[in-house]
């Protein structure tokens, strides 16, 4: 007999809420990125539904109707149960009995909530007909739901309910490697789960309190809510102390050129940073993939020498707890001498992509720095769409990471662009002199060499505030400052 060790795979019904100002193609493209995101997380897509709705702040988002449309997915009532039982009165339960007899003529529309708008009754009338064919194991909703809601929610469809935020934050959970990564994503993840925290059977016991165990202590909800705080606090501590390192790993590259990878998730950042540098980046069809930063120089190296970052990617109602989070990676582009713009250009939603990506960047100062914008994926792209987006965006950057002239276009490109600002001088470097040659073949452009009896004459390109440091360093090591040419 055969027992399979792996876990089943847990079936996922998508909701999605279409609010006043958002079109059915936002609608659509916002349902098909879940969709994405709830397989990268392992669960398996059984179906997705969707209603208009004034506003998503209601008790359980939905009315009546809708509910016990969901309820028909995952085999619950349809109904939220009351947190408070009453006891009725004698007088109450006669009077009930009364009404309910009176009521029986009473049309099944009675039931419906109120304020459900026309949309849900035809959605209704259309969806109670055919029964689904699998049952849901969990309730994915694509927006963001209140503690009350999530709990009015798994009550009346007796199934597991998530929001974006929690789906995504699982994923940022499983995908973390670095210790500042984890960390980061802890904090989102605690931050995430203290306001849903709820009473279990014996919640509600008290734990001793005062002066010889009297009053009424803490409940063991407010128990695990103050431990949560406290172990927050622990992390955010952790996290300053590598955050130190960082800053002291990246002020050792504050004079040297560098590049910053930005983008949408999934836009093939990580194929790019591989295809640039040589290096082993993960590269995977999945949404957040990559969520620790890679810092590698460009290959074939240049002089001076250019280093290429890859950050994590950006999605649209990224959670602001994940934006705070993960600051410390994103400061890559804040300090970054060039930022490059990465975009699916076979996506359709690529603009707003975009849009997402930089103001996300602008919420963490990185809106002034210069940038370029690389349109990827350009093998995927129809002639006709090619020649349009080439008319629409002449300045762009087209290519594809599996095209070698692509990538060395890009690569000139960015020399190019740096050596606009550096200047041309011939230095005189003595035979005698130390580490000079090096500090030249490292930092600067040689253009040529000429020798005589006392030294080397170079030309070279580099920034100005090299070439003074150079200049410095050689005055130093020549005590008479007539054997110092330049």
């Amino acid at each position: 007999m055969n027992h399979s060790t792996q876990p089943d795979i847990l079936k996922a019904l998508l909701v999605g809420v279409q609010l006043p100002g958002v079109t059915d193609q936002e609608l659509e493209s916002s349902m098909q990125e879940l969709a994405r995101l709830v397989t990268t997380l392992g669960y398996q897509v059984i179906g997705s539904i969707s209603q208009r709705r004034a506003t998503s702040k209601s008790a359980a988002v939905f009315g009546d109707g809708k509910l016990k449309e969901l309820a028909k997915w995952t085999g619950g009532t349809g109904v939220v149960a009351s947190m408070v039982v009453h006891k009725k009165s004698k007088a109450a339960l006669k009077f009930s009995t009364n009404s309910s007899e009176k009521d029986e003529d009473a049309t099944d529309d009675s039931d419906l909530d109120l304020e459900d708008s026309a949309d849900e009754i035809e959605d209704l009338d259309s969806s109670l007909d055919s029964k689904p064919k699998e049952k849901a194991d969990v309730v994915i909703f694509d927006c963001d739901l209140s503690p009350s809601q999530l709990r009015n929610l798994e009550s009346a469809t007796g199934a597991q309910v998530l929001d974006r935020t929690g789906v995504i934050i699982e994923i940022f959970s499983r995908h973390a490697r670095t210790k500042s990564a984890r960390l980061q994503v802890e904090i989102a993840r605690l931050t995430y789960v203290a306001p849903r925290l709820r009473e279990t059977g014996g919640g509600g016991d008290r734990q001793g309190g005062g002066v010889g165990g009297k009053g009424s202590g803490e409940t063991a909800l407010e128990l695990d809510k103050r431990k949560i705080r406290d172990r927050i606090k622990e992390l955010k501590i952790e996290l300053a102390s590598i955050g130190q390192e960082h800053l002291t790993r990246r002020s050792r590259r504050e004079q040297e050129i560098s590049v910053a990878l930005v983008g949408y998730t999934n836009a093939g950042k990580s194929s790019l940073m591989r295809a640039m540098t040589g290096s082993e980046v993960l590269v995977a069809d999945k949404l957040f993939a990559t969520l620790d930063t890679t810092v590698r120089p460009v290959y074939p190296e240049t002089r001076p020498k250019i280093l290429l970052s890859d950050t994590v990617g950006f999605i649209k109602k990224l959670p602001h707890d994940l934006v705070a989070s993960f600051k410390s990676t994103l400061d890559e582009a804040l300090n970054a001498s060039l930022l490059l713009f990465v975009v699916d250009s076979s996506d359709p939603s690529f603009l707003s992509q975009l849009e997402v990506t930089k103001t996300v960047l602008a919420e963490v100062g990185a809106s002034d720095v210069p940038s370029f914008l690389v349109l990827n994926k350009k093998d995927r792209l129809s002639p006709e769409m090619f020649a349009q987006l080439k008319a629409d965006y002449p300045e762009a950057i087209f290519l594809s990471t599996r095209d070698k002239a692509d990538l060395e276009m890009l690569r000139q490109k960015l020399i190019h662009f740096f050596e606009t600002e550096m200047k041309d001088e011939e230095i005189f470097v003595p035979y005698l002199a130390q580490g000079i040659i090096g500090d030249i073949r490292a930092k600067m452009r040689v253009l040529g060499e000429s020798y005589d009896g006392d030294g080397v004459k170079v030309q070279v390109r580099g920034t100005e505030e090299d070439i003074n440091k150079l200049k410095a360093k050689l005055k130093a090591q020549a005590p008479d400052p007539k054997k110092s040419r330049f």
